[in-house]
């Protein structure tokens, strides 16, 4: 399994960095689409055993997300307002037409998912097409992978003491060497990258986000070990080999983005 899984990131890291370093916000919009696609479907999969998620709507929304960079703005800003209340309507529409087959539990299910999911990945390439977007995305995903790595190191190492009963392999040293990880990876990052492009951060604020961002990844991977538990699942699904379906492997990435698209933008 952990044979798998490294190929599985020696093959995958270097086409996702090409991707992000020499793609645009069209074909980043268009990917994280497909990524979208794949993990709310993987997502329904996971719940059909206890709802029926409706699942053309979840489908239409992830496959949206590769025009967002299209629509124009002002109409964008309406739609994103508009978008929440839009879906409980149409979520509680499909309860009337289908004479009650659906029950509100799977809408409540459905929305979740959408929240969750879609409009956490939006904000990806929303960072990405914002200014100095194709730097600052590389701060989701290095305080995820760094976060994800060192636990794993510093877990093996030194962990005692369990974190908690929804992933018991989890220590406290591991969140804590996790952590420290994540801030030492973008503060290197940010020392390379500031020779050649002014990004605005200094190294203390890059260290604070670090530390909430890595924070929250790890809550975003308990939260995705929470609905497996409760699913009784190992994975979402066998796309990426040792490491489960996409949503294992970016479970903890999708958590992090809103949060890094806020923190960024406030220096802006």
């Amino acid at each position: 399994m952990n044979v798998k899984r490294y190929l599985t990131g020696l093959i995958g890291f270097p086409i996702v960095a090409a991707i992000l370093i020499f793609g645009n916000i069209y074909i980043i919009d268009a990917l994280f689409a497909i990524v979208a696609l794949i993990s709310i479907h993987e997502y329904f999969n996971a719940i059909s055993k206890k709802y029926k998620p409706i699942r053309a709507l979840g489908y239409i929304l992830a496959v949206l997300i590769a025009f967002i960079h299209i629509i124009p703005i002002d109409y964008l800003m309406i739609i994103a307002i508009m978008f929440i209340p839009l879906c409980v309507v149409i979520l509680f529409l499909s309860i009337i037409f289908s004479s009650l087959k659906i029950e509100p539990k799977d809408v409540y299910a459905t929305l979740f998912g959408i929240c969750y999911i879609l409009v956490f990945i939006i904000f990806i390439p929303v960072l990405y097409g914002s200014l100095n977007g194709k730097f600052y995305i590389w701060y989701v995903f290095l305080v995820a992978w760094g976060t994800d790595t060192f636990a794993y190191i510093f877990g093996r190492l030194l962990g005692k003491h369990k974190l908690t009963q929804i992933s018991p392999k989890k220590t406290l040293e591991g969140s804590i060497g996790g952590t420290i990880g994540a801030i030492v990876v973008t503060l290197i990052y940010t020392f390379v990258v500031q020779k050649y492009v002014n990004l605005g951060l200094s190294y203390v604020y890059v260290a604070i986000i670090s530390i909430i961002l890595s924070a929250l990844s790890q809550i975003g991977d308990l939260a995705a070990s929470s609905i497996k538990r409760t699913m009784e699942i190992k994975d979402y699904g066998n796309l990426l080999p040792g490491h489960g379906g996409m949503l294992d492997r970016i479970d903890s990435i999708i958590f992090i983005a809103p949060f890094a698209w806020l923190l960024l933008m406030l220096t802006i």
